[in-house]
């Protein structure tokens, strides 16, 4: 269990964006701040420079080190002896690319919003420039450093539900099912393909689904899909705000994936279920404590998080214990923890440990934008199947 002792020196971090009016800022620095790894010095919080310094004083920053831009904060920040190491980049889809390459230029780590850039070409060059500097790159996948994520990865790994068939998955929500009338400017930008890329809602909420598959599944990939993907207020067009995407993995296995911001009324959000030949596991961030096993012919098990039954590998990253809730910002604390690690091995020499550390790096990133890739070329040429590549 988790209970924020840490042998790694605490990391300098600033934060580009994720100020008074953006959705996510608050997400990180939850993560970021719970275990005491990383010290927030130093941040460019918003558009609005006077609006930015404001809320970086609110939140603790020193008044000079708060920035009109990402580019005065590099600048700045690596002219001091204690400037920023790590930097969290929460700004709009198209900025990630230019920004990412700036902080890796001047030696910075990066951990990056998803979806992590535009194009796969984008993704391999940061990944050789982070490369040739010795810096990691991390992505936030929200829920996928959840125990009970960890949990169903282990009892597949493990054999549990014998050979995978069906994978079924869904992130929906209803608040955009109006027009963008009275939009906030962190909703506006999503919806504008100038500055949310090639999608929406696939982008903003579908990666998490196909990122937590990777982990809970590694051993299959995607042989081809299909993409269906609608724009239910015409304005968003050629941007969808609602997707089905169909899957065929290498194993044979089928996977259903649907995406939603028009799921009027909806207040569950995500769901998987995986199938196997002998068993299945579906979980919810309705009922995030419970993780639902049913094996055929027997009466179905509900797991709970915290308890002695589960794996090591899953208690080992409990938070709260079995009586309390462990949540959204619990798992942000766990990404943003693996992170750390990963930064503090890669500052010692530490390849070893890299190779067998698990978190949400370049590769990560860079597979969540081919899969958007591929969902995108399928849509626009009329929902078709399209080879995975």
């Amino acid at each position: 269990m988790i209970n924020g002792e840490s042998k790694i020196a605490r990391l300098r971090w600033g934060m580009i964006g994720g100020g008074r009016t953006g959705q996510v800022g608050y997400k990180h620095r939850t993560g970021a701040l719970r275990d005491g790894t990383y010290q927030l010095i130093c941040g460019a919080f918003d558009l609005d420079v006077e609006r930015g310094r404001e809320f970086g004083v609110n939140i603790g920053v020193a008044s000079d080190r708060c920035y009109a831009d990402y580019k005065e904060l590099i600048a700045k920040e690596t002219a001091r002896p204690d400037g920023v190491e790590v930097v969290s980049i929460a700004t709009p889809n198209f900025t990630h690319f230019e920004i990412t390459k700036a902080c890796l230029e001047a030696g910075l780590h990066v951990i990056c919003e998803k979806p992590l850039f535009f194009t796969v070409e984008e993704c391999e060059e940061v990944r050789k420039i982070a490369e040739e500097k010795g810096l990691i790159i991390g992505v936030t996948y929200g829920f996928t450093g959840h125990p009970l994520v960890e949990q169903m990865a282990v009892m597949v790994k493990k054999g549990m539900l014998g050979d995978i068939r069906i994978v079924d998955l869904q992130y929906t929500h209803g608040f955009n099912a109006g027009d963008d009338t009275n939009a906030s400017e962190a909703q506006k930008w999503r919806t504008n393909p100038k500055t949310s890329g090639p999608t929406f809602v696939l982008g903003d909420i579908g990666t998490h689904l196909y990122y937590l598959t990777e982990v809970v599944l590694p051993h299959l990939k995607i042989d081809k899909l299909l993409c269906d993907r609608k724009a239910f207020i015409p304005t968003r067009e050629p941007l969808e705000d609602h997707a089905t995407v169909l899957m065929h993995y290498d194993n044979g296995a089928r996977g259903h994936l649907w995406v939603s911001s028009v799921d009027a009324g909806n207040m569950r959000s995500h769901r998987y279920r995986f199938v196997g030949s002998k068993a299945s596991l579906e979980w919810t961030d309705s009922f995030p404590n419970q993780l639902s096993y049913e094996v055929q012919g027997e009466p179905v098990r509900i797991l709970h998080h915290g308890m002695p039954y589960l794996e090591d590998e899953t208690n080992a990253i409990d938070r709260m214990g079995a009586l309390h809730t462990e949540g959204l910002g619990d798992s942000w604390a766990n990404i943003y923890l693996w992170i750390a690690q990963a930064i503090d091995a890669k500052k010692r020499g530490d390849e070893a440990f890299l190779k067998t550390h698990r978190y949400p790096g370049i590769e990560a990133g860079t597979e969540g934008v081919r899969w958007l890739e591929n969902c995108v070329r399928s849509a626009d040429a009329g929902a078709v199947w399209v080879d995975f590549k």
